[in-house]
């Protein structure tokens, strides 16, 4: 069947002409492909729904293409920028707010795009398991704000996996901001006064900590809807569904695939106020083993609910079985390119442990090479050469992967895929390696959080959330023994929040312990630590305050060497050896630059 043919080309066509007329923009060029939404410049690619896909389905992706126009057409990049908070539930909150702004504009003119957005709703709030959340302590707050402001601006009900999330908070967000929510539809069409009132509902709600004053905008930032062909936006859509290939993977010279990028979220303690003096904080302790402690300026309200947990454990077989077939699909279209990339590592790696020959001795090997010039000329005397071995230490490399909601599809997946192949490649060439993730228990607090409530709340509890800590594949086991183990990260309700400083420690004080002389950790993120429950009632950069001690006390006061890869995110001003990506299908290839740089004999020696 030609491509013409396809029973999808009516599909195409009625899709592209929509989104041209929605975004206003007859030159939009639209394309179709599997995976996530894409969109640089002019051109803008969604995904294709299945042939014999249910109504409910087509009506999701169509969904996706009107999102994508209305938001071309009527959100500005660089008004959002100057409103946006820098970090925290603040930022999810308020991205959440916009995105409902933008979708309103679209359901309140046309009855069809507000079907498709609903079905788009729906099909997402599923995605992220919101219809299986069963207690107000999985339910987070800013989703559930950016969903009621979306039914107040609407008027329409909303769809059963969203309306499950806001129920758990609806009387507590209209108590507190129902005033200011109410005010919304008077600005939907003026995004920078809209976001002013957005911000006055996260003042209401208790995050005024993490927010600031904002620049007024200059006459030439005013609000446009015209995009530079030549000039990539500032878009929410990550191109995130691009297939791994060689250039992405990262050749010898790592400056040309790894690029750092400026975020916001990245700011010095001096922006965040004065809520904690790192002068305060003590001189980093260690114990004699090498053991990191707890910052005496961070604490937990309660360590009971935390958990330490290998991967098996939290899945059943037949499910991990299940989850594994999962990734191994999805490593089939990147077999020949992971499959380089495995050798091009193992090469680097098996290349500092080959052996060299130190010529011109008087003792040793025959030099066959020399054997001419001694026929030649029979006065020049015989040489001889000796084989010598290349010091190569023995080797521990810990992987530690945020596996937080933000994870979520693309870079949690190709997390996984780099973390099997690692498993092998290092394995090969007797490295052990270690496959660690964290996230937390539940959403914005668990039974901490409820201990907290049942203390009278107290101030300063500090964290408020209950750790989960995963053993993917420990030091010690075999590659095969553990590579089912990895499926696991493919579970959606898996991924939660995040509390980098803790898991950074744990994963050190499991590393800093064992036997071999050098000792590597791999931390990769996609941004700084975030934990609604923690965050609302400690100071905004009480999370990001211990993440940084931990930093400075490995980097500082401890033989493990650390490296951190950002996925999206600039994480240069935190660690000292790190490297940023600004999508995620460039991971395997900064992981493997990194590695290889990692064992280059120090001073070249």
């Amino acid at each position: 069947m030609s491509e013409d043919n396809s029973p999808l080309e009516p599909f195409k066509r009625a899709t592209t002409a929509t989104m041209r007329a929605l975004a206003e923009n007859d030159e939009l060029e639209v394309s179709f492909g599997k995976g996530a939404v894409s969109v640089r410049g002019n051109s803008v690619q969604v995904p294709l729904p299945n042939i014999g896909c249910t109504e409910q389905e087509l009506n999701a992706s169509r969904g996706i293409g009107d999102e994508v126009a209305l938001r071309l057409r009527y959100h500005d990049a660089s008004v959002h920028r100057h409103h946006v908070p820098k970090a925290g539930p603040a930022q999810e909150m308020f991205q959440w707010v916009e995105d409902a702004r933008v979708a309103s504009i679209g359901t309140l003119r046309m009855e069809g795009v507000a079907q498709n957005l609903d079905a788009n709703l729906e099909a997402m709030c599923q995605q992220q398991a919101f219809d299986r959340i069963t207690a107000e302590s999985e339910a987070p707050l800013g989703v559930a704000v950016g969903l009621l402001v979306r039914q107040h601006l609407t008027g329409r009900d909303l769809p059963p996996s969203a309306e499950n999330v806001v129920r758990f908070w609806r009387d507590y967000i209209e108590e507190r901001a129902g005033d200011h929510i109410s005010k919304l539809s008077e600005t939907i069409l003026d995004q920078k006064e809209f976001a002013r009132n957005a911000r006055d509902i996260m003042a209401d709600l208790g995050l005024i900590t993490e927010l600031e004053d904002q620049p007024e905008l200059d006459d030439n930032d005013q609000d446009t809807e015209t995009v530079d062909e030549n000039q990539e936006p500032d878009s929410e859509y990550a191109p995130e569904d691009v297939v791994l290939d060689d250039d992405a993977m990262g050749e010898e010279d790592a400056d040309g695939e790894s690029t750092t990028i400026e975020m916001d979220a990245d700011m010095d303690m001096s922006e965040l106020g004065a809520e904690a003096d790192p002068e305060e904080s003590p001189n980093a302790m260690t114990d004699e083993a090498g053991r990191i402690h707890v910052d005496v300026n961070y604490d937990a309200f309660s360590n009971e609910f935390d958990e330490v947990v290998r991967a098996e454990e939290l899945c059943e077989p037949e499910e991990l079985a299940r989850l594994r077939a999962l990734l191994d699909q999805q490593l089939l279209p990147l077999q020949h390119t992971t499959s380089k990339l495995a050798n091009r590592l193992q090469r680097k790696l098996l290349a500092k442990q080959n052996r060299t020959w130190e010529f011109d001795l008087e003792e040793g090997i025959l030099d066959a090479g020399r054997l001419a010039q001694v026929v030649v000329d029979p006065i020049n005397p015989l040489a001889f050469k000796q084989e010598q071995e290349i010091k190569f230490r023995d080797t521990v490399v810990t992987m530690l992967i945020d596996s937080s909601g933000s994870m979520r599809g693309r870079s949690i997946t190709i997390a996984a895929v780099c973390g099997d192949i690692l498993g092998r490649t290092l394995e090969r060439c007797s490295v052990r390696v270690e496959i660690l993730g964290f996230t937390t228990r539940a959403w914005r607090g668990g039974q901490s959080r409820e201990e907290w409530i049942n203390a009278g709340k107290p101030a300063n509890p500090g964290r408020l959330n209950d750790l989960r800590h995963i053993v993917y594949k420990a030091a010690d086991d075999s590659w095969r023994r553990a590579r089912r183990n990895l499926g696991l990260m493919m579970r959606e309700e898996l991924l939660k929040e995040n509390i980098d400083g803790e898991a950074l420690i744990w994963a050190h004080n499991r590393l800093v312990t064992r036997s071999e002389q050098r000792k590597v950790l791999m931390v990769i993120s996609d941004g700084l630590p975030v934990d609604n429950s923690t965050l609302l009632v400690n100071a905004s950069n009480y999370l990001e305050q211990h993440l940084k001690y931990a930093i400075d006390t490995i980097e500082n006061h401890s033989d493990v060497e650390l490296i951190a890869i950002g996925i999206g995110h600039d994480v240069t001003h935190h660690y000292r050896r790190a490297v940023t990506i600004t999508d995620a299908e460039q991971l395997g290839g900064a992981i493997t630059d990194q590695l290889a740089a990692l064992f280059e004999e120090e001073n070249n020696s």
